[in-house]
């Protein structure tokens, strides 16, 4: 298995699952060929590769395609042995691991999408969904963490770490294209830290430079513009 050198990564640059594989396969140090997808005019090799959700990320090792970013985690990191190990051998914490990462990804994702997409009355309930996830996910890391969070680097980045970067590693030019705070050190001051350390890790930094902070919060008021356009018709 770890002798499994062709790899090809579909994806789009903003998507926050795609960052989430490039990052780990870049921390795993394997080689690999990235295909920029355009979601609006899908090609055929994404829809023969990915039938049923016709979306990316989508990871394709020597012709065999895997999808849904926590599975292509799992498999690299169950195939490649060099490098960190993202998950830990002991059976519950792992479960713990795999439930936030899923929470982060759904609940809290979701959460800020709503929220970028809605304006009104309907904002306000979504800026308080978001702070009461993000204080949730405070929680669970006090209770994974009970004896605080070990120092940071890329020898030793989990899924947890990897997840929440990728998701929330862009808030800044999320805050600030709405006006809001989102991750307050005062509220949330262990998944501040976390994720201050997280953001200095040289993989992190690299691939935050491709994503300019021009293009995002375009890309953002495209997205907010399209949404509540949608809704007012």
């Amino acid at each position: 298995m770890a002798e499994e050198n062709k790899v090809r990564l579909h994806g789009m640059w903003v998507s926050p699952f795609v960052r989430l594989v490039k990052l780990a396969l870049e921390i795993k140090g394997i080689e690999y060929e990235y295909v920029e997808e355009d979601l609006k005019n899908k090609s055929l090799v994404l829809l023969t590769y990915n039938p049923i959700h016709k979306k990316v990320p989508v990871l394709v090792v020597n012709g065999k395609p895997l999808v849904e970013s926590l599975i292509i985690l799992e498999y690299i990191d169950e195939t490649w042995k060099n490098g960190p190990r993202f998950l830990p051998e002991d059976p519950y914490k792992r479960a713990q691991i795999r439930f936030w990462c899923s929470f982060v990804q759904k609940q809290v994702f979701e959460t800020l999408m709503l929220l970028l997409k809605s304006d009104g009355e309907a904002q306000d309930k979504a800026v308080k969904e978001v702070s009461e996830r993000l204080s949730m996910l405070e929680e669970g890391i006090k209770n994974i963490f009970p004896e605080g969070i070990q120092v940071i680097d890329q020898k030793n980045v989990g899924l947890l770490d990897l997840v929440i970067v990728s998701i929330l590693g862009s808030c800044k030019a999320l805050e600030e294209f709405l006006g809001l705070k989102l991750i307050d050190p005062e509220k949330t001051p262990l998944l501040f830290s976390w994720l201050s350390a997280l953001l200095e890790l040289p993989v992190v930094k690299e691939a935050l430079l491709l994503l300019p902070h021009e293009k995002v919060v375009g890309f953002l008021k495209y997205m907010r513009e399209t949404a509540l356009k949608s809704t007012s018709a």
